[in-house]
């Protein structure tokens, strides 16, 4: 995707409308207790296939990552206070990234295409527009929104549409930082958060109302984006998935006071995943077949429960549970859980599969990403797992664990030099800065935006 083109026409023509899916909260409950059950049915079988790696495999793949990271940060010191660092310094540094996806990862040139003209360029310009919008948005939020612009941009791929950045992805995928972090902040009142997501949801409506503070003048704006390329009249179904989600996040506040049953805890995890991604694959096509609408669901859960895999030190330090946090507080290791998560991520990889879009090279690069974003979680919290089953996860990973908590560290250490390599992504060549102003009255942030600093509580 050399260039992203943005498209604010609703398609001109529907494509088998089914007015009986249009992702009602009954719709969500029933396809949750679906997956749900599936989940339930990878507590039991065969240990997941794949790739297995041995010592000197993990090693010389291990020297490629290195080599590469010095490669970036080499680039990076070269280039902090230059006056003129733009275009060329990007190229050299997407270059190092390319070399270390063949090198490392064994890449195919065809899924380093993919991760660098198509899924980067998604990413960059989304930060851009995003820094645009708000000056005040930090890094971890811009890259927030960017992992779900690339799930709905993956998605375009695997439903047949072209991949570009659209205002209704973009409106969407800056939801959450300002809405959902909201909704998880530890200093802000059960009240407060019930009176917001309670506007927030009229908004969602449709229904009119003043913004009262920056926060909500900033999410009307974004919903407004939605609204310009997709009718409430021709489309109901994109704003059904954003109001089911909604109700999702606010279900899910359960789990902060800790009163979950396993079943209820499953549930909130599928409903507000499922409904999460169900809603990018709306938006990257607005009608869905019933297996397509099924597969983003399904998707959305497990990205779900592997994100509740990652944050659990943070979820049992501010005593959000969910079902790993809940096991580990339990002293359960938690081997069966993750082995679970293998098996149900194929099921996942067995319905994508069954999508008539999407090559090869892409649904290899999703299924890849999967298993990494699991066994990454599993290197950074090894100690809620057996040494049996690390010494076998650990052949699993084409890095070796004690390597990735090092250069995590590594990686934490050094803040300032990667903000400096995300702000010089940021930077745009003077061309598009110029094709900016003559569309800014699409996405021109509201006065109110310019004074996020002053956010309300």
């Amino acid at each position: 995707m050399k260039t992203l083109r943005w498209n604010c026409e609703t398609p001109a023509f529907v494509v088998n409308i089914r007015m009986d899916e249009l992702y009602n909260w009954a719709w969500i409950e029933a396809e949750a207790a679906q997956t749900a059950a599936a989940w339930e049915a990878s507590a039991s079988g065969q240990t997941p296939e794949g790739q297995r790696y041995s010592a000197s495999e993990q090693r010389r793949r291990e020297k490629a990552y290195d080599a590469g990271l010095e490669a970036v940060e080499s680039e990076a010191k070269r280039i902090r206070g230059a006056k003129n660092r733009g275009g060329n310094a990007r190229e050299r540094i997407v270059a190092v990234f390319a070399q270390f996806c063949a090198l490392a990862l064994d890449l195919e040139p065809e899924a380093i295409a993919l991760l660098t003209q198509d899924f980067l360029p998604a990413g960059t310009q989304l930060a851009q527009w995003a820094r645009r919008f708000d000056p005040e948005l930090s890094m971890a939020d811009i890259i927030q929104a960017c992992r779900n612009a690339w799930t709905a941009c993956g998605l375009q791929a695997l439903l047949g549409q072209p991949v570009a950045l659209t205002p209704s992805i973009l409106g969407y995928s800056l939801l959450y930082p300002y809405s959902d972090n909201f909704l998880d902040r530890e200093d802000v009142s059960a009240e407060s958060k019930l009176q917001f997501s309670r506007r927030f949801r009229d908004r969602l409506r449709g229904e009119a109302i003043a913004a009262a503070n920056d926060r909500e003048c900033a999410l009307w704006a974004l919903v407004e984006q939605i609204e310009r390329q997709y009718s409430r009249a021709r489309v109901p179904q994109v704003f059904a998935c954003l109001l089911a989600i909604h109700r999702a996040q606010e279900q899910s506040l359960r789990q902060l006071k800790g009163d979950c049953a396993e079943a209820d805890l499953l549930r909130l995890s599928c409903a507000k995943g499922g409904s999460s991604v169900l809603a990018d694959a709306c938006l990257a096509q607005a009608w869905l077949s019933a297996e397509e609408s099924r597969f983003a669901f399904a998707w959305g859960v497990l990205l779900q429960l592997g994100d509740d895999l990652q944050d659990i030190d943070d979820d049992l330090r501010r005593g959000s549970v969910t079902l790993f946090s809940q096991a580990a507080a339990q002293g359960i290791a938690l081997d069966a859980l993750v082995l679970q998560l293998l098996r149900f991520s194929e099921h996942v990889g067995a319905a994508m599969e069954r999508l008539a879009h999407g090559t090869p090279t892409l649904r290899k690069l999703l299924r890849m990403s999967w298993q990494s974003l699991i066994l990454m979680a599993v290197a950074q919290s090894h100690e809620y797992f057996t040494p049996p089953f690390l010494e076998q996860a650990e052949r699993w990973s084409p890095f070796r664990f004690a390597f990735l908590r090092e250069r995590r560290e590594r990686l934490a250490g050094r803040q300032g030099l990667y903000a400096m390599l995300f702000e010089l992504f940021l930077e745009e060549p003077e061309d598009e800065k110029r094709a900016v102003a003559g569309r800014a009255s699409r996405i021109e942030a509201p006065v109110c935006v310019q004074r996020m600093s002053q956010l309300a509580s």
